[in-house]
């Protein structure tokens, strides 16, 4: 029965009364104890060592109370049943296997960055030819990725005077951003800076006039 509060009791009394010829309901059998999960039919956890977007292949430990694996291959994998088990020996896992039991965490990752390297005549904000042609494919990739976060760094070579090839890499870096807006690309997507002489692309001495080394470097996330 229902518990009532103490205003209620007098109220309630009749019903009660009337109602005791009727058989009370059967006791309900207490529901069985809770037994804690048993460790070994537990999933075991898993470690999954992959390639990194760049292609290279970093190393990870995995570490318990009962020791510890290195990971230093792409593909390799261990289980680590409980704490107190080491875990496995480092092994292949197959591609299935990765996506039963990875697919859904790898399928939410982010896209790796898309990366392009635009060209310029020697001393000039003027694109070479090459990149000319290259650099549809710069706005295609912005419009695909509707980017939020493109970065636009501009880099010149060591000839010449190094405060003034800070002047002309930020020049380059705006000279691009600016073909970009024409292309329909809204200006506050791009973050637009520039390394002068200071980050070369192909290491040289002073006042070498290395075309690779006249650039932007367009990064689209």
């Amino acid at each position: 029965m229902r518990r009532l509060g103490p205003a209620a009791l007098a109220l309630g009394a009749g019903l009660a009364l009337a109602s005791c010829a009727v058989p009370p309901p059967p006791a309900q059998a207490p529901a069985p104890a809770r037994q804690p999960a048993d460790p070994a039919r537990q999933p075991a956890a898993m470690v999954l060592l992959l390639t990194d977007p760049d292609g290279s292949v970093g190393r990870v430990t995995v570490t318990n109370e009962g020791g510890s694996r290195t990971l230093d291959r792409a593909g390799s994998h261990t289980r680590i049943a409980d704490a107190r088990t080491a875990p496995t020996e480092p092994a292949p896992l197959s591609a299935a296997e990765a996506d039963s039991h990875f697919g859904a965490a790898l399928g939410a990752q982010p896209a790796p960055p898309l990366h392009f390297i635009l060209y310029f005549r020697n001393g000039s904000t003027e694109l070479t030819a090459e990149s000319r042609e290259e650099f549809p494919a710069v706005v295609a990739a912005i419009r695909e990725r509707a980017s939020a976060d493109t970065s636009v760094v501009g880099h010149t070579d060591t000839s010449g005077d190094a405060r003034k090839n800070i002047e002309l890499s930020l020049a380059r870096a705006r000279a691009v951003a600016a073909l970009l807006a024409v292309q329909g690309i809204d200006p506050g997507t791009l973050e637009i800076t520039s390394h002068g002489e200071a980050n070369l692309l192909v290491p040289t001495g002073d006042n070498v006039p290395e075309p690779r080394n006249r650039r932007v470097e367009v990064t689209v996330r």
